[in-house]
């Protein structure tokens, strides 16, 4: 894994990516000294969610966009730009929480604490329900972040029924979105986990 972070970018789109991480980490300063140490605590969980496709080695592209995506809607809750520009909140959410509930979903099958949708019957189908549903509950456990924020940290953060409602919806139909490109986004039609020898090998049959 260390030699994952440490090998040097390969491609346009990865050098982006890692630029991004770099803004990430910087981020954490200046947001930290601008907005206070709260803003500066979310850059540093934003860029530690940053390493994680480097260290999956997902498709570039696929990278570029969780960075782009984590990095955007940081900055956008710092610079209260969803209270600002309140239809802002919209593709923000379908576009973050689907790309997010995507990468949980390669990282749980690296993990193989759930199956690869491409060794299921019906893969596009699959991974897109599997997707949703990570997206779901990454909605909701956002909505529970959003209320405590509210209640013990920052009585300026935005909730409410139907504001919950909304976020839920836009990010339910991102996730369906990306678990619908999940093949584009693995960079390949074959399996999204990583390839290892069966339990078997190398034994006589």
């Amino acid at each position: 894994m260390n030699r994952t972070s440490l090998r040097r970018p390969e491609g346009p789109a990865e050098i982006v990516a890692d630029a991004l991480r770099v803004l990430g980490v910087l981020s954490i300063v200046v947001a930290g000294v601008g907005w206070g140490p709260l803003s500066g605590l979310s850059f540093v969980a934003a860029s530690a969610a940053m390493l994680v496709p480097r260290l999956l080695r997902v498709r570039p592209a696929f990278d570029l966009l969780f960075g782009t995506a984590v990095l955007v809607s940081t900055w956008s809750s710092v610079l209260g730009l969803f209270h600002t520009t309140r239809w802002w909140d919209i593709p923000m959410h379908f576009f973050t929480n689907g790309v997010v509930a995507a990468m949980l979903y390669v990282v749980l099958v690296r993990l193989r604490l759930i199956a690869d949708a491409e060794t299921l019957p019906h893969p596009v189908r699959s991974a897109a329900l599997m997707v949703t549903v990570l997206g779901l509950s990454l909605g909701v456990l956002w909505e529970f972040f959003e209320w405590f924020g509210r209640t013990y940290l920052d009585p300026d953060i935005l909730t409410g029924y139907s504001d919950t409602l909304e976020d839920l919806l836009q990010g339910g139909l991102g996730s369906l979105v990306a678990g619908l490109s999940m093949r584009f986004l693995a960079g390949h039609p074959g399996r999204v986990a990583t390839r290892l020898p069966s339990r078997g090998a190398g034994r006589p049959g």
